[in-house]
C-alpha cells in the first residue's frame, strides 16, 4: 500500500494539526529571525562580518568536515533496520542531508526533514513501518546521546572552572531528559495506534480507516527494534560519535578566524551549543536562539561577542552551502515520483 504513501507521512501532516503546525513554525520563523537580526545588529554587524571574512575560504572546510556526522550518524540509522534488505549508506546519507536541509532552510520546526527521510525510504520499496520505526527510534537515540553530550559539556564547564552556567545548563539538560523518558515511554506504549485513535475523534474516520494497519505495523516494528538492546547500543555508539565529530566544524571556524581553541573549549561550545538548539527545536533553524547561545557560552572560553558570532554564521554558511542543493535535491526525487505516478497510471 505504502509504496505509493508513507504512513509516517500521513499520520503527521493530517489536515487539522498540519495547518496548525505550520501557522506556529512560520510564527516561530518570524521572532526567530527578529532574535537573529536584532543582536547581529547590537553587537556591530560590520565587526560580525568582518571576522567572517577572516575566515576565508576555511567556511568552505566548515561545510567538508560535515560529512563526517553525516556518515557517522548515516552508520546509526542504518543499524536500525532489522530485515534483510538494508539500504546502502549513500542512500541514508542522502535522506540524512535533504532532512537535515529541510529543518535548517524550512520553517519546519525542525521536524518536516525527518519525515521526509521517512518518506524517502517508504518510497524506494522500503516497509512503512520499518522505515517510520527506524526514523522514530533514531530521533530518540539522538536525543538520548544528545543527553551525554551534554553532560560532557557540563562536565567541561566544571573541568573549566566556569560554574556560572552550570544551573541553566544543568536544568536545559534536566527538561530534556524528562522529554527522552517520555518519548520512550509513549512508544513503548503504542504511540501510533493511540495517536490514530486520538486523531479519529477530530478527522473523519474515513479518512485515517486505511492507516490503521500502517500504524498498529509501526508500533510493532519500535517495539521489536527496542528489544534488540545490543543493535541499540551500537546505534548510540555511533550516534554519540556524530555528535562529537561535530566538534570539529567549531575548530575550523575559530582556527581560521585566529581564534584557535583547545579540544575541551570546542567540545563545549560544540555540546552546549546543541542544548540551546535542542531546547529551542520548535524555533525553525533556531535562529536567533543559536546565536545568542554562542555568545553566552563564547563568553565562557574567551571569545568575544563577535568571534561567537561569527562562528555561528560559519555554521549557517554551512547549513546554506549544503542545505540549498539538498532542498533542489529533494525537489527534484518529488518532481520524479509525480512523473514516475503519472506514467504508471
Amino acid at each position: 500500500m505504502v509504496q505509493g504513501q508513507s504512513g509516517l507521512l500521513v499520520l503527521l501532516l493530517l489536515n487539522t494539526p498540519g495547518s496548525l503546525m505550520k501557522k506556529t513554525g512560520y510564527i516561530l520563523f518570524v521572532c526567530g529571525i527578529s532574535i537573529f537580526v536584532l543582536i547581529l545588529v547590537y553587537y556591530g554587524i560590520d565587526d560580525v562580518f568582518k571576522a567572517l571574512r577572516l575566515a576565508g575560504y576555511g567556511l568552505f572546510l566548515v561545510a567538508a568536515s560535515h560529512v563526517a556526522p553525516l556518515l557517522l550518524d548515516s552508520i546509526a540509522w542504518r543499524l536500525l533496520f532489522l530485515g534483510e534488505k538494508k539500504p546502502g549508506y549513500l542512500l541514508l546519507m542522502r535522506a540524512r542531508w535533504i532532512g537535515e536541509s529541510i529543518n535548517s532552510l524550512l520553517p519546519a520546526a525542525q521536524v518536516g526533514g525527518d519525515i521526509v527521510r521517512a518518506r524517502m525510504l517508504a518510497v524506494r520499496g522500503y516497509p512503512v513501518a520499518e522505515a517510520g520505526a527506524s526514523v522514530f527510534v533514531e530521533i530518540t537515540l539522538a536525543l538520548v546521546t544528545q543527553l551525554v553530550f551534554a553532560l560532557v559539556g557540563i562536565a567541561l564547564l566544571l573541568y573549566l572552572g566556569q560554574k556560572t552556567m552550570i544551573k541553566e545548563a544543568a536544568f536545559a539538560v534536566a527538561g530534556l531528559s524528562f522529554f527522552a523518558v517520555l518519548f520512550i515511554l509513549v512508544q513503548k506504549r503504542g504511540f501510533w495506534g493511540k495517536f490514530l485513535d486520538f486523531m479519529s475523534v477530530i478527522v473523519s474516520r474515513d479518512r485515517i480507516e486505511g492507516l490503521a494497519m500502517d500504524a498498529r505495523a509501526m508500533d510493532r516494528a519500535i517495539s521489536m527494534l527496542y528489544s534488540h538492546k545490543r543493535t541499540i547500543l551500537f546505534s548510540c555508539f555511533w550516534r554519540l560519535a556524530g555528535w562529537f565529530s561535530g566538534a570539529l566544524e567549531v575548530w575550523i571556524a575559530l582556527y581560521f578566524m585566529g581564534a584557535g581553541m583547545n579540544v575541551a573549549d570546542v567540545v563545549l561550545l560544540e555540546s552546549l551549543g546543541q542544548v540551546v538548539r535542542g531546547v529551542a527545536f520548535l524555533v525553525p533553524g533556531a535562529f536567533g536562539i543559536q546565536e545568542g547561545g554562542f555568545v553566552i557560552l563564547g563568553s565562557l572560553v574567551g571569545l568575544t561577542p563577535e568571534i561567537a558570532l561569527g562562528m555561528s554564521l560559519a555554521k549557517r554558511f554551512r547549513e546554506l552551502l549544503l542545505g540549498i542543493p539538498g532542498l533542489i535535491m529533494w525537489q527534484i526525487d518529488e518532481g520524479r515520483l509525480v512523473i514516475g505516478k503519472n506514467a504508471g497510471s
